[in-house]
């Protein structure tokens, strides 16, 4: 019953996906304009469609197909950070700060797909 599943903004990962966003526009707002308008707005747009496939697995009956697309845009999200700091737009410390995030992610995602996995009442629910 969908009544009785988390709000997807309960979620932990959630919480790191937003983070992640705020780091994201944080890092991306003093980039050179040029820069800003396309890689630092891919950065940005990443973080949401990662959001929003949090939501989607999160009320799917088959969570595992939403989890690889995202680790998959955690991934991208990754090489346009590490673009960014070997074009010097973001410090090695910032990017850091934002490989931790999209790390914490993946981890938390690798979780919850094999939480899903295991048990055929998981995929409908979430892990504590």
């Amino acid at each position: 019953n969908h009544f009785n599943m988390a709000n997807h903004t309960d979620l932990p990962i959630s919480k790191v996906a937003y983070d992640l966003l705020v780091v994201a526009t944080e890092l991306t707002k003093n980039m050179p304009r040029d820069f800003k308008a396309s890689v630092g707005k891919e950065i940005r747009d990443e973080c949401v469609r990662l959001t929003v496939l949090i939501f989607r697995a999160n009320v799917a009956g088959d969570k595992t197909p939403y989890l690889d697309k995202l680790l998959e845009r955690a991934q991208v999200i990754e090489l346009l950070f590490r673009l960014s700091k070997d074009l010097r737009f973001i410090s090695v410390a910032q990017y850091a700060r934002a490989i931790a995030l999209t790390s914490m992610i993946g981890k938390q995602a690798g979780g919850w797909k094999k939480y899903t996995a295991s048990s055929p009442a998981a995929s409908r629910s979430r892990p504590g």
